[in-house]
């Protein structure tokens, strides 16, 4: 499959290490996709997928700091809107859903079901998406593999880094609800794992992340705990994710 991009830009940053960021639309799925300057059919990239939670309008500000992360290090990262999200068409059994997990939360109620019927659909919706997409990328010359995925909904993330046997290492944010019938598939999943908890995450179960972690089956997997709120979290912790994927990726 042909990726067809619908922009190019250069982006400067006041150093001679100009990324390359690309627009793109498969179907009505928006994309983007970063290149480091080092890239090209001679010395093709490694990527990084990065998922976000929805909205690629809104996030783009810290999809762009991640991308130059990894530019820096000669990787190439890109992202997909989530279905439902942005511009894309909503449903209304998936905001019905949004809006009985927030009334539960609220009221201290239990969150199991209404947790499947929020993300299961979701998840089945985005990994064949993610999955296409990464088969059009592949397909450039400046893009070469290894691929990881780091962030986003991390039931989308686990589910990918179980069918998508491109992907050899996962960098997972604890900060999203899992459905707990997923646990079976954390046990068949064998890649190397870096996993960030926020300690104090006001929207995450943080003993349901401390349960995830145990149940996955890589051998090689690390646990990164801090304090702080969902969106508290630290500069060196994006250090220390970058040198992860750098590790399995170079």
């Amino acid at each position: 499959m042909n990726l067809p991009f619908t922009t190019h830009h250069r982006l400067d940053d006041g150093t001679a290490d100009e990324i390359l960021e690309r627009e793109f639309t498969i179907g009505d799925i928006p994309g983007i996709l970063w290149t480091p300057p080092s890239a090209d059919a001679s010395t093709p990239a490694p990527l990084i997928l990065l998922g976000h939670p929805g909205g690629l309008g809104m996030m783009y500000q810290r999809l762009l700091g991640r991308a130059r992360s990894a530019a820096a290090s000669g990787i190439a990262t890109a992202t997909i809107e989530l279905p439902g999200s942005g511009d894309r068409p909503r449903t209304a059994e998936a905001e019905q859903a949004r809006a009985d997990l927030h009334a539960a939360l609220s009221a201290g109620e239990p969150v199991d079901g209404i947790v499947d019927r929020l993300v299961l659909p979701l998840v089945e919706a985005a990994v064949p998406e993610w999955q296409m997409t990464l088969d059009a990328l592949l397909a450039l010359p400046e893009i070469g593999g290894p691929v990881a995925i780091s962030g986003g909904v991390i039931a989308i993330a686990m589910r990918l880094a179980l069918v998508e046997p491109r992907i050899a290492a996962a960098g997972l944010f604890a900060g999203s609800y899992v459905p707990l019938s997923m646990f079976d598939e954390a046990h068949r999943i064998t890649i190397p794992l870096h996993v960030l908890l926020q300690w104090d995450d006001e929207g995450n179960d943080r003993q349901l992340a401390l349960d995830l972690f145990d149940a996955f089956g890589s051998t090689e997997k690390t646990l990164q705990a801090n304090l702080g709120g969902h969106r508290g979290v630290p500069a060196h912790a994006g250090d220390d994710a970058a040198r992860f994927f750098v590790r399995h990726l170079k």
